[in-house]
């Protein structure tokens, strides 16, 4: 009882201590005095898991502790999202949040494995994945317009390729009505791979891949999804550039917390994150990988968080998109 009353007369005078659900003390001054987990739903080696290595060090060195990355792959995210909301609302666990966990498996499937606005706490934006339409060069398609106009010609004729479902509804809400035949990959680098041969006429595909094979003259950018025009290549417009209002899935990543997480904790973190974000050891490497890094405040991510989540699902419903 006195150590409780200790800490309720320390909250009283207006000292930094907080109480965490369960009665847990925790104190800005301290806080964190042990390793953070960073979890994130993909394998090791994969692209994600890259991009999460190189920001947990970047924060490691904001925070001076070390950030244990824990990949949890499968279930398309959905397995480290449960694990992340399911921890402690210490400050001590942390979520890679994609697309994919965050807005296509609450929406897609018939019964959602959770309410991301309710069982996590948005912490901060992480950054966007490049994203280009291409083509290959042998498609008589030099520009959005010039393809829109080969496939309202020949409805079917055409196919698309894509291995995640941010790609296949920015493909939906390009095209409109015009009708293309979709196939479903595991991956970029196979559906690349026949885009190259000329079995795949088009493709939204990541700034790992495209750059190199648009250099080389094998196949043409014609747009990017970011709001701004991409360092790897500066040449190609985005969609607001063309007119192109209705493109609006974006390829993003963000840092959540389990529910429940104190405000303080919250904002320490994500003013961290977004100082580790513009370091400049950090931002190279992450173009390097073809992710344009930036954080946002708790109160900017969670509306950027709002507006992703309802024009996905806005597609979804438009062009009446299935769980499979």
């Amino acid at each position: 009882m006195r150590r409780r009353n200790l800490t309720l007369a320390a909250l009283a005078a207006g000292g930094s201590l907080a109480l965490l659900p369960g009665g847990a003390a925790w104190s800005a001054e301290t806080y964190p005095d042990k390793p953070l987990r960073l979890i994130v739903g993909f394998a090791p080696g994969g692209g994600a898991d890259a991009l999460t290595r190189i920001i947990a060090e970047g924060l490691s060195k904001q925070l001076g502790q070390q950030v244990i990355v824990e990949n949890r792959p499968g279930a398309d995210g959905v397995l480290a999202a449960q694990a992340t909301s399911s921890a402690k609302p210490d400050g001590y666990t942390l979520l890679m949040g994609t697309n994919t966990a965050m807005v296509a498996a609450p929406t897609l499937r018939p019964t959602a494995p959770y309410d991301p606005f309710k069982a996590f706490t948005p912490i901060s934006s992480a950054g966007q994945f490049s994203m280009f339409l291409v083509v290959p060069s042998s498609l008589p398609a030099k520009s959005v317009n010039e393809l829109l106009a080969l496939v309202a010609a020949k409805p079917g004729a055409y196919n698309s390729a894509s291995s995640n479902s941010a790609s296949e509804l920015a493909m939906l809400q390009l095209l409109g009505e015009r009708k293309v035949v979709n196939a479903r990959y595991k991956g970029d680098m196979q559906a690349m791979t026949d885009l190259l041969g000329g079995q795949i006429h088009m493709m939204f595909t990541t700034g790992t891949l495209a750059p190199g094979f648009v250099k080389e003259g094998r196949i043409r950018a014609l747009v990017t999804l970011l709001p701004q025009r991409s360092a790897l290549l500066p040449d190609v417009p985005t969609g607001s550039e063309l007119g192109l209002g209705k493109l609006t899935i974006t390829p993003w990543a963000g840092f959540f917390g389990p529910p429940g997480l104190p405000q303080a904790i919250t904002a320490k973190l994500s003013q961290e994150l977004q100082n580790t974000l513009k370091r400049p050891d950090v931002h190279a490497q992450l173009v390097q990988q073809g992710f344009e890094g930036y954080g946002m405040s708790p109160a900017k991510f969670t509306e950027f968080f709002r507006a992703q989540y309802d024009a996905f699902g806005a597609t979804v419903r438009q062009h009446n998109v299935k769980f499979e």
